[in-house]
């Protein structure tokens, strides 16, 4: 009988120890993007951050695309062409609405973020890079094709915060146009 209660405060001991490590864990540490996803050396990432249902930071992240499904960018008109093969299933564009921001990193490297998809029905501005669904100058939305504007509405780009904004991804942006001039991406 003694044995049976050894064995029995060990087990509630162990149970005790484990409970309150698992509690001391520390929680507070911030998200890092692909930690589900292999990140290859060299490689680009986009990946959706903060979901707009309430879902925080850290549940919301899911890589978008990749280097691979970007055709080419045209720095003339910033247009960013990707491959059809991205998701036949479900179109970029879908798999874009529900996310706040963009972030684009290169391996290890974070570059910089995107204001996550808007379109020429958004009523918002932006100060920042944004993700545009159709061509700002236009009246007509061209569906599939897609742009990388420094701010939304376009009229706001001698704004004194986009200037700031644009100064601060400088090094970045240079960065992301040399890697996609590097794999033949762009034009």
């Amino acid at each position: 009988m003694r044995k049976i209660k050894t064995i029995a405060w060990m087990m509630t001991t162990a149970i005790a120890s484990m409970t309150l490590t698992a509690c001391s864990i520390d929680d507070y540490e911030p998200a890092k993007p692909f930690t589900t996803d292999p990140v290859e050396l060299n490689k680009l990432y986009a990946y959706g951050i903060g979901q707009s249902g309430g879902e925080s930071a850290k549940e919301g992240y899911k890589v978008l695309f990749t280097e691979d499904d970007i055709e080419w960018f045209d720095l003339n008109t910033r247009e960013i062409r990707f491959k059809d093969a991205v998701d036949k299933d479900e179109p970029l564009y879908k798999r874009l609405q529900p996310f706040n921001k963009i972030g684009i990193q290169l391996s290890d490297l974070f570059l910089f973020e995107i204001s996550s998809f808007v379109g020429l029905w958004d009523s918002r501005i932006f100060y920042d890079l944004v993700l545009c669904y159709g061509k700002i100058e236009g009246e007509v939305m061209e569906d599939g094709k897609y742009y990388l504007y420094d701010c939304y509405p376009i009229q706001f780009v001698n704004d004194e915060h986009v200037q700031a904004n644009i100064k601060k991804n400088a090094a970045q942006w240079e960065v992301f146009i040399k890697f996609l001039e590097s794999k033949g991406k762009l034009r």
